[in-house]
């Protein structure tokens, strides 16, 4: 069983936790090195002895003794590795892969900018790994299954792990667990990947609790599901600053997994995890505050958080925040701004966004570069065998958004599409149908409406059922058009919920069954479908489903006559007199 997990930023977290030993280094006791000893630490050092080149280096990189100066510890680093010293070999491979900031007169670190070596660290983790450092062994994993510094290699990232992992390296541990988990070196196997990974978290090791929590929130076997038990080392994940681990509880608060919901601590966690750079925390505090149920919408407050939420990367926040820049809501009105959202939500294949764009470009008196450029990214991305991209360029042609309008490219784009993406499918049988490529091919269309209904797309199935109802492409099957018509109506399509109805009302060669039918006009009506109104004030006042329901049912008729149909105005017109008490009597004398 392969099961998805956010793989990137686990092994970012990862990262996190190698470059952290950098700051808690083993042997290092931060605050119990007095003056005196530094300095015979120095002169050892001085004189070329390793053990004491690495204190010096630990006291330099950890202020102990002396003032913080990372760069003086780093030369002495170096010198205790270049002397085969394993833990200061580690110790510098970790710190290349971190990079180091600071101003020297040249060499390695030379500059004001952290540069990351990610060669020169594995270089180092190799040899301190060769002679037996556990650290060095899970770095080298790490930087293995990262490609960095290293050809990507799994199966030799594994390995490494696994030797760390079995020396007690709660790290190696959760790398492990992860490789394990989605099968990266072979088939996964989730139980080991829930015993290493379990075994990470039981160490107090943050990242390994987070990922532990996703697991027991998924319920990857063998770990049954459990919101309680996730909760738990989601918080402990969270307190110890691991931002994922906050936005899950954020949510899990908010939205009640455990207990009442709590918005306010909900949302405290979710600020915390996005003001740490999670894009999808900072969209949901902009919906809180965009959706306030409290007080008055914040569009202000809400701006600011999917402005934040756009910057790291989530396209939905990016086309949020240009829709308020392009309407003037919670922000100035500014098409230039909204453009520049829109373009980037619409090069991430938002087509939503991509309609925003052409309104925004036309209002701002613009060219179409923007769109032009969003058209070149899907074109380009079609061309390599993208099957979304294709997508997107074919609503594009159809609508001339950033081109001309073109059917019959349209046409092409939905068919390259069609073999993988399910709107794709649906789209293009409508085209089929509705002869927009030439004569009707109702056969094809059906092939492909089978395809999109088949995986689950609710608009697919109704119109392959009113196909069947029909006839049209194959004989007249109203059972079968029943059968998917409900299957739609389950998945919330009013259409389909008052075609159901209509069905089973009688009259299509189905056998009735009017108190289902009643139901799905009910339902529908619910939805606002004033057909369905209608039928079902109909239904009420004349008891066609069980006893008469007038006052109610001439309420659905009010309904369904402010939504317009003439129908039924006609038929509460019709009520003589008009009171409820007199419209009983009529309606039961018609019963």
């Amino acid at each position: 069983m392969t099961t998805k997990m956010p793989q990137g930023g686990i092994w970012r977290g990862l990262a996190a936790l190698f470059v952290g030993a950098t700051r808690a280094t083993p042997g290092a006791a931060a605050g119990t090195t007095a003056l005196p000893d530094i300095r015979r630490s120095i002169t050892a050092a001085r004189r070329g002895q390793p053990e004491a080149q690495l204190a010096v280096a630990q006291a330099y990189l950890q202020g102990i003794g002396v003032p913080t100066n990372a760069m003086e510890g780093a030369l002495w680093l170096r010198r205790a590795a270049e002397a085969g010293h394993a833990e200061a070999q580690a110790l510098l491979a970790t710190l290349l892969l971190q990079g180091l900031a600071g101003s020297t007169t040249g060499g390695l670190f030379a500059g004001s900018t952290a540069h990351a070596y990610p060669e020169a660290a594995a270089q180092w983790a190799q040899r301190a790994a060769a002679a037996g450092a556990v650290e060095a062994q899970a770095l080298l994993g790490f930087l293995y299954a990262t490609g960095q510094g290293v050809v990507q290699d799994y199966v030799a990232a594994a390995q490494w792990y696994e030797r760390a992992a079995a020396a007690g390296s709660p790290q190696a541990a959760l790398g492990l667990g992860l490789i394990r988990l989605a099968g990266l070196e072979g088939l996964a196997d989730t139980a080991a990947a829930a015993r290493l990974i379990e075994q990470a978290a039981a160490a107090g090791l943050p990242t390994a609790q987070y990922v532990f929590g996703t697991l027991h929130e998924a319920g990857v076997p063998p770990i049954a599901p459990d919101q309680a038990a996730a909760v738990v080392l989601y918080r402990a994940a969270a307190v110890a600053q691991v931002r994922p681990a906050q936005a899950r509880l954020g949510l899990a608060l908010l939205e009640g997994w455990v207990a009442a919901p709590n918005r306010l601590e909900g949302e405290t966690w979710l600020r915390r995890a996005a003001i740490a750079g999670d894009g999808e925390a900072a969209a949901l505090v902009a919906d809180l505050q965009a959706g306030n149920t409290d007080g008055p919408p914040n569009l202000l407050e809400a701006a600011g958080w999917y402005t934040l939420a756009a910057e790291a990367g989530h396209r939905q926040a990016a086309r949020v925040l240009g829709f308020m820049h392009l309407a003037g809501l919670g922000v100035a009105q500014d098409s230039e701004e909204a453009i520049k959202w829109l373009t980037r939500a619409a090069e991430e294949g938002d087509l939503v966004a991509v309609v925003d764009l052409a309104q925004a470009a036309t209002l701002a008196g613009k060219s179409n570069t923007a769109l032009e450029r969003v058209v070149a990214w899907f074109e380009q991305g079609a061309a390599r065998g993208d099957a979304v991209a294709a997508y997107n360029l074919a609503v594009c042609a159809a609508h001339g958004i950033g081109m001309a309008q073109d059917m019959s490219a349209a046409a092409q784009w939905l068919r390259r599409a069609a073999e993988r993406v399910v709107n794709a499918q649906y789209w293009y049988a409508r085209l089929l149908l509705e002869g927009a490529l030439g004569a009707p091919d109702v056969a094809e269309a059906r092939h492909w409406l089978r395809r999109a209904a088949d995986e689950g797309l609710a608009d697919a199935a109704v119109l392959l059922a009113d196909l069947d109802l029909n006839g049209r492409g194959a004989p007249r099957d109203p059972a079968t058009a029943l059968v998917r018509f409900e299957i739609a109506a389950q998945q919330g399509h009013v259409g389909a919920m008052f075609a159901a109805g209509a069905i089973l009302g009688g009259g299509h060669d189905v056998a009735p069954d009017r108190p289902r039918a009643l139901d799905w006009f009910r339902r529908a009506a619910l939805g606002g479908h004033p057909q369905a109104q209608l039928m079902l004030g109909r239904y009420l006042m004349r008891g066609l489903a069980g006893e008469p329901v007038v006052e109610e049912g001439v309420a659905w008729l009010q309904r369904a006559a402010q939504a317009g149909l003439a129908e039924a105005a006609a038929e509460l017109s019709a009520l003589r007199p008009a009171s409820v008490e007199e419209a009983t009597v009529t309606a039961n004398a018609a019963g």
